[in-house]
């Protein structure tokens, strides 16, 4: 009865985990001492991830017609599972360094979101950097095109601005420099008050000319009035 005991417990705790998380990392302890299997435990806490000893068996049980069901294949031999659910990448490299210098632990594969994981998996999720800096770099791949078109909409008016010196320049206008380009916007342009002035001279020209028409036949009336007055003068009474 003991005995039965402690299985039902198992499975109940693998069906607890299993229904936490759906990623796991199955290894081989043989050759691990408890003290060695004690300090992968801890570490691994601090990943997010639960890593204990089970019996396969049992697991089978446990996994059966779930989404970790899987990584059944990877349950031979003496077996410790890291259930994970925190970062996964972070918990294969942490057990990739561990393996380096506990040769007898051996990552055998596991299990994600339904899938199963190789050794092979594992070592290129190992490889990954850590999930921050992933959502960084995405995060600054779509700044990229942003800043860009920022910069873009910047140049626009820059541009203008430019292409219209360009022009006043070609037709024998002089360009303004930018840095009094509002001021000048206020002042009249020295073309336009030449303009102003040669037209003002030119009207007055057009006046005088007016004038001395206007008079030439007051002039030419008068001394016909002058000559008809003497001839009459000139003529003897009857």
């Amino acid at each position: 009865m003991k005995i039965n005991t402690v299985k039902v417990a198992t499975i109940d705790e693998v069906k607890a985990k299993v229904a936490s998380t759906t990623t796991a990392v199955v290894t081989e302890y043989r050759g691990l001492t408890v003290a060695e299997i004690s300090g992968i435990r801890r570490e691994l806490r601090t990943l997010g991830a639960d890593y204990k000893v089970f019996k396969n068996t049992l697991v089978r049980r446990a996994i059966e017609g779930t989404q970790v069901e899987p990584m059944t294949a990877f349950l031979e031999g003496p077996t410790a599972i890291a259930f994970v659910e925190g970062d996964v990448s972070s918990v294969a490299k942490a057990l990739r360094d561990l393996a380096k210098k506990s040769p007898n632990l051996i990552l055998k594969g596991g299990v994600m979101d339904g899938k199963a994981l190789s050794a092979k998996d594992l070592s290129a999720l190992a490889d990954l950097p850590p999930r921050d800096v992933l959502l960084a770099q995405v995060a600054g791949m779509l700044a990229s095109p942003l800043r860009t078109m920022a910069s873009l909409l910047k140049a626009v008016p820059q541009n203008f601005a430019y292409g219209l010196s360009a022009l006043l320049d070609s037709k024998g206008g002089s360009a303004i420099p930018k840095s009094e380009e509002t001021e000048s916007a206020a002042e009249t342009p020295a073309g336009v008050e030449e303009a102003a002035d040669a037209a003002s001279d030119d009207a007055a020209t057009d006046v005088a000319e007016v004038a001395v028409d206007a008079e030439a036949p007051a002039a030419e009336a008068d001394a016909e009035t002058t000559e008809t007055s003497e001839d009459v003068a000139s003529e003897p009474a009857e």
